[in-house]
């Protein structure tokens, strides 16, 4: 035993050897593949930007297309709606006002009455026959987005009609929703003023120019010597509301105007969020405020009315950049709600 243990001694002391965990399954060395050249000649070269077609070219195309729905060419929806079942479109003035043909018929609001145009409004009469034109199918008078005009004057017969009778309800309902309007309105909502500057100026600067000409030419107008506060005090999340005499005078305004003027209103507020905006576009369009409309002051139209809605989108967009068929898509939706307030107000 006494011989044995150096023997032990030695191999407990003699390091293990490890066979490797990993095999090779070939021994043939590695053999990229070689890149091949592209090929230097440039491909052809890009169509030339083509112009925007003009509205003739527009209007052409739809009425061609029209004409082929009529003839068959076009497989027949659910419902029968998809061909166009009129051929010309025209304005016929009668003892009321004026009405839009279709062919032969008159053009009828959702409650099946004949929509009557007032007679101090051709131009709108011509507008909704010009919509009804570029339809290429019945189904396109079914959505509001192709008739605007439209349903905008049906509200106002609507409100007219209710008026006749001695009905407020209507009226009373719009004129609450207004003034709900107000203590958030848009143009009132100011930013803190810590935003990075732009061209010198901060947003909430830009945000009280737009507010003090829009509010300095109501206050000189139509609403004299009431106070419009803003709405949101320098570091405060909770509005703040009007005086009390400011909302009995501006509930007031709205519940007296006009049936086609106050469709307007409605309108606009609902399209820019803004009531004060809404207010100053009808001010400065409808003929029943022409005798207290400043003369020799540049006139707010619809691209002025877009910008005041728009301040703090825009300020956004010059800062980091627009989003493509989103704020171009919203910025072009509000022109066109916009210039159909103005299209319907508008008198001779």
């Amino acid at each position: 035993m006494e011989a044995l243990r150096p023997r032990l001694l030695a191999s407990s002391l003699r390091p293990l050897r490890l066979r490797p965990c990993v095999r090779c399954l070939h021994t043939s060395p590695p053999n990229p593949a070689t890149p091949i050249a592209h090929p230097t000649a440039p491909g052809p070269p890009p169509p030339p930007p083509q112009p925007e077609a003009y509205y003739d070219e527009r209007l052409a195309r739809r009425k061609r297309q029209a004409a082929l729905l009529q003839k068959g060419g076009a497989r027949p929806a659910e419902g029968g709606l998809q061909r166009r079942f009129w051929k010309n479109v025209s304005v016929r003035e009668v003892e009321d006002g004026y009405q839009v043909l279709l062919d032969s018929r008159p053009v009828r609001t959702a409650e099946k009455k004949i929509l009557v145009i007032p007679r101090n409004r051709p131009h709108l009469a011509a507008a909704i026959a010009l919509e009804w034109d570029q339809l290429v199918s019945a189904a396109q008078a079914l959505k509001t987005a192709y008739v605007p005009l439209t349903g905008l004057a049906a509200r106002a017969v609507d409100i007219r009609e209710a008026d006749g009778r001695g009905d407020g309800e209507i009226r009373e309902g719009i004129t609450e929703l207004m003034m709900r309007y107000l203590e958030t309105d848009t143009l009132l909502c100011w930013a803190e003023g810590q935003e990075p500057e732009k061209d010198g100026r901060s947003l909430r600067e830009m945000q009280v120019k737009e507010a003090e000409r829009v509010v300095g030419d109501l206050t000189r107008t139509v609403w004299k010597g009431v106070d419009i506060r803003p709405v949101l005090e320098e570091g405060s999340i909770m509005p703040v509301k009007q005086a009390e005499e400011t909302v009995e005078v501006i509930r007031g305004w709205i519940a007296a105007l006009p049936a086609f003027e106050l469709a307007g209103l409605e309108r606009a507020v609902l399209s820019g969020k803004s009531l004060l905006v809404a207010a100053r576009l009808v001010v400065e369009w409808s003929g029943e405020f022409e005798e207290v409309r400043e003369k020799g002051v540049e006139r707010f139209g619809i691209e002025e009315a877009v910008m005041a809605c728009t301040c703090e989108v825009r300020w956004q967009t010059d800062l980091w950049g627009e989003v493509e068929d989103t704020h171009d898509v919203d910025r072009e939706d509000l022109r066109r709600q916009f210039g159909s307030v103005v299209v319907l107000i508008h008198g001779e």
